[in-house]
């Protein structure tokens, strides 16, 4: 299946009674496989709404979601952006509705390819981010983050690399319905409108109620770090895959850390082997939840390697990675922390091959800060 295929099958699996449309590259496919589905009687009941924009999409789902329903739209790039006001009503009226981005770039200049600088550009939202780094995690990721999203009232976004992804073919494993039907019981909490329990949502509220309301946002964050494992344990005991909140490869006597998001991490496994072959012995770490962020598994993870290389594909100007600042961050009360490189791997469909990473991983060990990637970097230098 092409990612975006597997993405949707896996929404068919999660029984979404809502489903806002709207089309842009490189999601286009998911909301297509799923209108196709609603039309031929896959998934029902089901409405799907086409609408006129991506603010109306995320309007939509919204107000599904107030009526009790279970929700679920798709976007990449400017249309998430669009919606960034909507995304803050989202999560500060606590609604569990599920959202897929594929990864692109933003404009200006205007551009198709991939970049992931949509999404970590709506850290600060309110909304958990779970990453995906092939058509089947894609797949997976979305009957997860439904129950997170029910299980902790905290809207939830996956995330998957625009094209090298979503329009990659990848054979993929499909869990029954009957097993989803129950790791997934039907949508059950009391905070959506009610005739027999009228109460108000989002309305105007006192300066205290505010702060109560985003203190709950911070400690359900918290909260979702200690139970993600327990969900995945669930979901693995029916799958066979199990994941991580923090995924790891060859790090046990790691002197180079490789930390990326998403597609790169496959890319920098691969990679790895290569350089251990060299005698350098790289390992290779994927925070597969970037909201909340799991510092304390980072941390651990990261202790003692000597250097660490971010690779980075996105870009906040005049700071630098996103990415970086996360991981510095984590790693702020150590003692005795590891150099963190600051590598700009990928930007605007800039693909972080084998050699360009060999070659980046030259430049850390010398000592560099900051890195910009170049054209066909020979890895000898």
């Amino acid at each position: 299946m092409l990612g975006s295929e597997a993405l949707a099958l896996g929404v068919k699996l999660c029984r979404p009674q809502v489903i806002a449309a709207y089309p842009i590259t490189p999601q286009t496919h998911i909301v297509e496989c799923l209108a196709q589905m609603v039309e031929e009687g896959e998934l029902s009941p089901c409405r799907l709404v086409t609408v006129e924009s991506e603010l109306s999409s995320i309007s939509l789902v919204l107000g599904a979601s107030a009526g009790g329903a279970r929700a679920f739209t798709a976007t990449a790039s400017q249309g998430l952006a669009l919606m960034h006001e909507i995304l803050h009503w989202v999560a500060g009226m606590r609604f569990p509705v599920v959202l897929a981005n594929a990864n692109r770039a933003l404009g200006g200049p205007w551009i198709l390819y991939m970049d992931q600088t949509d999404s970590l550009s709506q850290r600060d939202t309110g909304w958990a981010q779970i990453y995906s780094a092939s058509a089947q995690e894609a797949l997976d990721m979305v009957p997860l983050a439904y129950r997170v999203a029910e299980a902790h009232l905290l809207p939830v976004m996956v995330v998957m690399d625009g094209f090298w992804i979503s329009h990659t073919l990848e054979p993929v494993e499909a869990p029954e319905q009957k097993e989803i039907d129950r790791f997934l019981p039907p949508r059950e909490d009391q905070l959506h409108l009610d005739l027999a329990n009228p109460q108000a949502l989002g309305a105007p509220t006192s300066s205290t109620t505010f702060y109560t309301i985003k203190k709950g946002i911070q400690e359900e964050m918290e909260n979702l770090l200690k139970t993600f494992y327990q969900y995945a344990q669930e979901y693995a005991s029916f799958t066979g895959r199990g994941y991580s909140m923090v995924e790891t490869w060859d790090m046990e006597d790691a002197q180079v850390a490789l930390v990326g998001l998403g597609g790169i991490t496959g890319t920098a496994r691969h990679t790895a082997k290569l350089l251990r072959r060299k005698g350098i012995k790289a390992g290779v770490i994927f925070p597969r939840l970037l909201r909340p962020f799991p510092k304390e598994e980072i941390r651990k993870a990261l202790e003692k390697v000597e250097t660490v290389l971010v690779m980075n594909r996105s870009l906040s100007p005049g700071m630098g990675g996103q990415l970086t600042q996360e991981i510095q961050s984590a790693l702020y009360p150590l003692d005795s922390s590891p150099q963190v490189v600051d590598w700009l791997a990928g930007l605007g469909g800039i693909d972080p091959t084998p050699e360009a990473i060999k070659w980046a991983v030259i430049e850390a060990l010398k000592g560099e800060e900051r890195i910009w990637s170049r054209k066909n970097p020979d890895p000898q230098r």
